[in-house]
């Protein structure tokens, strides 16, 4: 009911910046919240970033000055810019749309994208 398309991620240098969008797809009247999360090999997924439909913003204290969040409702889209790039950066990077309302006014549960991979090396 409710898809979800990561893309931007890539290969970048130490101290390099890149940037991820989220779009999501389908009957959707609304959605309350949009966040990223990621998770590195063999680590829990943790939460990157969050952002709310009135432009609130949470971040995970290791991307506080370095990443910001940012959404547009009316496209239903995220973005996630990374700047400073970190080797512990690297992680795959999941969106997540939460507290979604189709249009015909169902709720859906949390709804996860497939992932891009972010790789921080030189």
């Amino acid at each position: 009911q409710v898809h979800l398309v990561e893309l931007g991620g890539g290969l970048v240098q130490p101290g390099g910046s890149l940037r991820l969008s989220c779009a999501a797809s389908g009957s959707i009247f609304s959605i309350d919240a949009m966040a990223w999360y990621r998770q590195a090999p063999g680590k829990p997924r943790e939460l990157v970033a969050a952002i709310t439909s009135g432009n609130s913003t949470n971040y995970a204290d290791s991307v506080k000055g370095r990443f910001t969040i940012s959404r547009a409702n009316a496209r239903n889209t995220v973005y996630l810019q990374m700047n400073s790039l970190k080797p512990e950066d690297t992680a795959v990077y999941y969106c997540n749309a939460n507290g979604v309302t189709l249009t015909t006014r169902a709720k859906v549960a949390g709804s996860w994208g497939q992932g891009t991979q972010v790789t921080v090396s030189s």
